[in-house]
């Protein structure tokens, strides 16, 4: 155990997080993406859903806020406009996180694998609603004046 550190946070995932680079992106899915069959590092939260994973990895990842689009998620299929309830949450952590509103960006389904595919980790949750799937793009930590 650790001060400060969310326990939700493994010592994996905290060992991933801390080597990501600037830019670098990081896949919080859900417990139907093929996470095993994808991932160059696979870090396992079975027993968590995606937004608690993804409220914890934000409170030690700073997100990008050198692109238009730090954040992608699979959009619906067959209803491109719709906003799901797992999308709606990341919304409000990620803009909680950030202390402004991070844009999200609605990809293609296997837009999304082959950006996981490539991606520097894979968290897989034990979120069992649909899109629950997230790619996040690491930021910088700024020094303090």
């Amino acid at each position: 155990m650790l001060k400060g550190i969310d326990p939700v946070v493994s010592p994996e995932l905290l060992h991933v997080l801390a080597a990501m680079g600037h830019g670098d992106e990081i896949a919080i899915v859900d417990a139907n993406f093929p996470a095993a069959a994808l991932a160059r590092r696979l870090v396992r939260l079975d027993g968590v859903n995606s937004s608690c994973a993804m409220a914890s990895i934000l409170k030690l990842l700073p997100v990008d806020d050198f692109v238009d689009c730090p954040v992608a998620v699979i959009q619906v299929a067959g209803d491109t406009e719709a906003v799901p309830e797992t999308v709606r949450e990341f919304q409000s952590i990620l803009n909680a996180a950030e202390a402004r509103e991070v844009r999200i960006a609605p990809i293609d389904r296997l837009e999304f694998y082959r950006r996981s595919r490539e991606a520097f980790a894979i968290v897989a949750t034990g979120e069992t609603r649909l899109y629950g799937c997230a790619l996040v793009k690491k930021g910088v930590i700024r020094p303090s004046s």
